[in-house]
């Protein structure tokens, strides 16, 4: 029996990969075009999911796990492990934290041998996938769950998340801006810069020319992390060319502990569109 179990949303950017490397459970969360239901990562890859939101992006939307989705998953894990750590996209940016925790109450007298702890990671995308990891790795060395729980917060409070988008045609869906702002600047070929820090997601400026704006990740990454060891994951919405060249990048501009590219959930880009570059990065204190 393992000590801890991990499990997180599908909005975290993992990689197949990492998923199977580490045993990390994904509840799917929903994508819905024109009154059909796709579990997110499971019937609808990223890619087919940018295309439809592409194609009639009035049609798409999303919509969270619910709290069966994660009892299960708890009752399941609840028979293979003494502790499971269950880390959620922030709290501030969706519902998933508060169903989560609603689950773990509903199963707590059907697996009360099992501890099971819910982590608001208080990021998105793959800023949520490095906490994630960072726990994993811990949880397959067969670390009691206390500790795993505290290397993810630890994590949590330094991750960082920086992304450049194509087009604002969509960010009225965050309900920051007005759906006509929206449209006009997507007519002046507007690109926003979007951060991602105590929970939540703010506006860092806008620019016309989309590599400026990676030059403009580039820089925030470097005055955050200087010359220190960093943990990056480079996202990218269906633009895999461009997500390969900014990984190179900095791959060799940075002290990189860790690099991986993934690509960005498409429960988020409903709010972003496609062609999104991001980064996710964090480094520790020595």
């Amino acid at each position: 029996m393992r000590k801890v179990a991990i499990v997180t949303d599908s909005i975290a950017c993992l990689t197949r990969e990492q998923i199977e490397q580490y045993g990390i459970r994904i509840v799917p969360v929903n994508v819905v075009f024109e009154d059909r239901i796709y579990r997110n990562g499971v019937e609808l890859a990223a890619s087919e999911a940018y295309q439809l939101l592409e194609r009639a992006p009035e049609h798409f939307s999303t919509s969270p796990a619910s709290p069966a989705d994660y009892a299960n998953v708890f009752r399941e894990l609840g028979a293979q492990a003494q502790g499971i750590l269950c880390v959620t996209i922030s709290s501030k940016l969706s519902t998933m934290f508060n169903i989560a925790s609603l689950a773990k109450e509903q199963v707590r007298e059907e697996i009360p041998q099992t501890a099971i702890e819910i982590l608001d990671s208080k990021s998105a995308a793959a800023g949520e996938a490095l906490i994630v990891l960072a726990a994993a790795r811990l949880a397959v060395q067969g670390k009691e769950l206390a500790e795993v729980t505290q290397v993810g917060r630890i994590v949590r409070d330094r991750v960082y998340v920086a992304c450049i988008l194509d087009t604002i045609c969509h960010v009225y869906r965050t309900g920051r801006i007005p759906k006509v702002a929206a449209q006009v600047g997507s007519m002046l070929g507007v690109k926003p810069i979007l951060t991602i820090s105590d929970g939540l997601a703010h506006f860092a400026g806008v620019t016309r020319i989309k590599q400026r704006g990676v030059e403009r990740l580039i820089e925030i990454m470097k005055q955050k992390v200087g010359a220190e060891p960093v943990h990056v994951a480079v996202m990218h919405a269906d633009a895999l060319e461009e997500g390969e060249k900014l990984k190179e990048r900095v791959s060799s501009e940075f002290n990189c502990a860790e690099l991986f590219l993934t690509e960005f959930s498409p429960v988020m880009g409903y709010a972003t569109g496609r062609g999104v570059l991001g980064l996710a990065f964090y480094s520790l204190p020595p």
